[in-house]
């Protein structure tokens, strides 16, 4: 089925009556944690227990299409299209798909990073037999970008916030967010999806209108119009109006790749194969060593399994790795053959008198949780000689130096006080602080004398450390990326040159000592 073509009105008008009119990427409303039944506050049947994922039955509101064999992905899509053509006069869908149209270049940055994710959520559209028009909700909801995160805390491809993705499973801890998780969070938002289709009795619209909203804020909505004799299709409710736009902007969105050349748009090639195969892992493994097994960049691993928050996968439990297709045979193989002790290392450590689990945890750039669960340890208590295993993320010991350690370091650095210098301007630009200075050179006091020379601890300037590249992960900060690296706050600022807040998936050069 495809839909019909409407006459364009000319581009200059189109870009002059509406340009800034519209923000495309998704975001959610809190409603969508709501999932009582309308009327009632018991949680509902679907809830308790989530069905086997069996194509759905189609409704009124659905068209059937025959099986086709398109030549690229887009293709595919348009042959899998099941929503009401009628639906394509609606002045709502042509406001926003003339919005659409304002955006010349929305197509031409979303389509590349959509090619890694996009062929997986047609196929398990297919498989459930479900709209196509679906395929096109992370468009809409993060420009297809799993590491996107909205305001309202709402992350990955289909912006699920915290409390949703956990109803469907997804599992949000230190180690990993399952939201971020591309099949994961793919399955369970059609999970929702189709549950969201039988509550509304087979309605796609409502469906949609609920996903956007929550199934309680559309219910309402039904239920206001039913007690006063109004019509209760999508079109006729009463509803936020970010909702009032959500299903308008996904219909106009189909039209246009239905018929890109008719409203001007040029669609970025879509291969029809798949991008990425999916390996299961048992045991924890650094995720910089399977980049290496499978001989592809750290960052094109990192941008198919965005929903690790460390760089090493959780020690219990199964994990699907998602590798490019033509690497996974070769990393599977290289896998099977890796040792056990090159898969993430643990250091053993003993505990001594005045230890505690938050200064073990900084000086091993670990979290006091990570400690916990990983010996089994309830509360805070240590014990003298007790043995910790701690583990290694990467190369060899990750220990942070102690005050102690740092002030016997050899490696100081001489440095001859100008004019207008102070021990802080000094401290933070060399990585250190005062007091580490006062208490290296014996100082009493913070005065200084120009020409004078100080030694300063450690004595490594940004050069003879070593370049660390970070991708900024969801919850990261300037502080806690600082105290992990264990260097300062504004020398990250200086190095980056930031000006502003950072983003999830930013990359910052860190000079670690």
């Amino acid at each position: 089925m495809r839909y019909s073509v409407i006459t364009i009105l000319p581009r200059a008008w189109v870009l002059g009556a509406l340009a800034g009119a519209l923000a495309l990427t998704g975001c959610q409303t809190t409603e969508r944690s709501d999932y009582r039944e309308l009327g009632q506050t018991q949680q509902p049947q679907w809830q308790q227990t989530l069905p086997a994922q069996q194509p759905i039955r189609p409704s009124n509101s659905v068209l059937s299409v025959e099986p086709q064999t398109p030549a690229t992905l887009w293709g595919r899509i348009r042959d899998g299209f099941m929503l009401d053509p009628a639906l394509i006069d609606n002045p709502r869908i042509d406001q926003q798909r003339l919005a659409f149209a304002s955006q010349t270049r929305y197509f031409e940055l979303a389509t590349p990073r959509a090619q890694r994710y996009i062929y997986y959520v047609v196929q398990q559209l297919e498989e459930r037999g479900m709209p196509q028009e679906l395929a096109l909700l992370p468009f809409i909801e993060s420009a297809y970008n799993p590491q996107a995160l909205s305001s309202a805390k709402a992350a990955g491809l289909w912006q699920f916030i915290p409390s949703t993705g956990r109803n469907f499973s997804l599992r949000q801890d230190w180690w990993y967010d399952g939201r971020r998780d591309v099949t994961a969070s793919t399955q369970a938002a059609l999970d929702y999806l189709s549950l969201l289709h039988d509550y509304f009795d087979g309605d796609w619209l409502l469906a949609l209108a609920a996903y956007n909203c929550g199934e309680g804020c559309v219910g309402r909505a039904v239920k206001r119009n039913e007690s006063l004799g109004l019509p209760t299709d999508y079109w006729n409710l009463q509803l936020p109006r970010e909702t009032q736009n959500y299903v308008p902007k996904l219909l106009a969105l189909a039209q246009i790749i239905d018929s890109p050349t008719s409203y001007g748009t040029h669609l970025p090639d879509l291969a029809n194969e798949p991008y990425f195969a999916e390996v299961t892992v048992d045991q924890q493994i650094d995720l910089y060593k399977v980049a290496e097994l499978a001989d592809i960049p750290a960052e094109e691993l990192l941008s198919l399994n965005p929903a690790f928050n460390q760089r090493v996968t959780a020690p219990q439990g199964e994990y699907q790795l998602l590798i490019p297709i033509d690497q996974a045979e070769q990393f599977t193989q290289a896998l099977a053959e890796l040792p056990n002790d090159e898969r993430v290392n643990y250091q053993r450590y003993q505990v001594r008198r005045g230890d505690t689990l938050s200064q073990i945890a900084r000086r091993y750039q670990l979290s006091v949780g990570v400690i916990r669960d990983t010996n089994e340890i309830n509360g805070n208590l240590l014990r003298v000689g007790q043995t910790l295993m701690l583990p290694q993320f990467g190369d060899g010991p990750i220990e942070l130096p102690t005050a102690a350690q740092t002030l016997a370091s050899n490696s100081a650095l001489s440095y001859r006080i100008k004019p207008g210098d102070s021990l802080w301007s000094i401290a933070r630009a060399h990585g250190t602080t005062v007091n580490h200075i006062k208490r290296y050179n014996e100082l009493s006091d913070n005065a200084l004398s120009v020409g004078s020379t100080l030694m300063l601890p450690g004595g490594k300037s940004s050069q003879d450390n070593r370049s660390v590249t970070y991708t900024v992960r969801s919850g990261d900060s300037l502080s806690t990326i600082a105290e992990r690296f264990n260097v300062q706050i504004d020398n990250i600022r200086n190095w980056n040159k930031l000006e502003r807040y950072l983003q999830p998936g930013q990359e910052l050069t860190l000079f670690v000592p």
